[in-house]
């Protein structure tokens, strides 16, 4: 059943792009579009000036909850994304179109035994130890147990399906309890150095600023807003030269909001700041010290 207005869906593919318009997408954004999105090759294909074309808002991994708000004949829907705060925008959550084919109606499963990917992305298979059915299932995702684990494989309820899929047993983790400290938030966000900048990415296959914010949090249950400036609004004010590793560091240009955020890696020394981050200018994912252009704009040190 397609998704109706009024209700709430939820993301049945591992990961779905959010759009600014269904008349925005571009030539190179099909296999971003498809059924069975390949977000890998879609990232693979884009050049330099593709990876930051302003069509792309967000993504929702899979699992994520939306509330439909308009549908369309040719299949698209347009929706908030619960899971990812935007207060400037709409305060039920960030609004974009997404493909109807990506999303399907919500089980009425319990969610105790609920479980997060901790690897860059695994594949779900069909069985135990049995063929792949779901690939590009990436870190940060949350899926529920439906069962105990079997010689290394863990079964786990995925929307859309009615039989469970069996995810390699190492690759999940108990989502915590508890509130993460800000080093371990910070040893996730490592763990994607190198990766490659797309401008509203939210994956293991491409992200932007924001989003490495985001996702690291989200591995630890904590929900974040989506946007840099919001993050700022949602944060903690310090004093520059009390951040430690993990807080955050925003950036703005005079009389302008917030456009960048990066995590802090290290004590400041002798006026010299050091951030984990996704570069627009780099295009990837880079630890180093600040550089002349963002001591110039930074605007302060937050902590979650």
């Amino acid at each position: 059943m397609a998704p109706q207005p009024g209700h709430q869906a939820v993301v049945r593919v591992p990961v779905a792009t959010l759009w600014t318009a269904p008349e925005a997408v571009r030539p190179i954004d099909r296999p971003a579009l498809a059924d069975a999105p390949d977000v890998a090759a879609w990232v693979a294909g884009m050049d330099r000036d593709q990876q930051v074309g302003d069509c792309v808002l967000t993504q929702l991994l899979l699992g994520e909850p939306v509330l439909v708000t308009e549908t369309r004949p040719d299949g698209w829907v347009r929706v908030l994304a619960l899971g990812q705060p935007a207060a400037k925008l709409d305060v039920r959550g960030y609004p974009g179109w997404l493909r109807a084919a990506h999303l399907t109606t919500p089980t009425d499963a319990p969610s105790a035994g609920a479980l997060v990917v901790d690897v860059g992305r695994t594949t779900l298979h069909a069985a135990a130890g049995g063929p792949p059915d779901l690939t590009g299932v990436v870190l940060g995702t949350r899926l529920a147990s439906a069962g105990r684990p079997v010689d290394g494989w863990r079964p786990v309820r995925v929307p859309g399906r009615a039989d469970p899929l069996w995810a390699p047993e190492g690759d999940l983790v108990p989502l915590p309890g508890e509130r993460p400290e800000a080093k371990e938030v910070l040893a996730v966000a490592d763990r994607l150095r190198d990766l490659v900048y797309v401008w509203g990415g939210l994956s293991t296959d491409g992200i932007d600023c924001s989003g490495l914010v985001h996702l690291a949090w989200r591995r630890y249950g904590v929900t974040l807003p989506r946007d840099a400036d919001d993050q700022a609004e949602a944060t903690t004010p310090l004093a520059l030269d009390d951040e430690r590793p993990g807080d955050l560091y925003f950036f703005a240009r005079p009389g302008r909001r917030i456009h960048h955020v990066g995590i802090v890696t290290a004590e400041p020394h002798g006026g010299r700041r050091r951030m984990l981050n996704a570069c627009y200018l780099t295009r990837r994912v880079v630890e180093e010290e600040l550089p002349p252009d963002r001591v110039a704009t930074l605007v302060g040190a937050h902590r979650v």
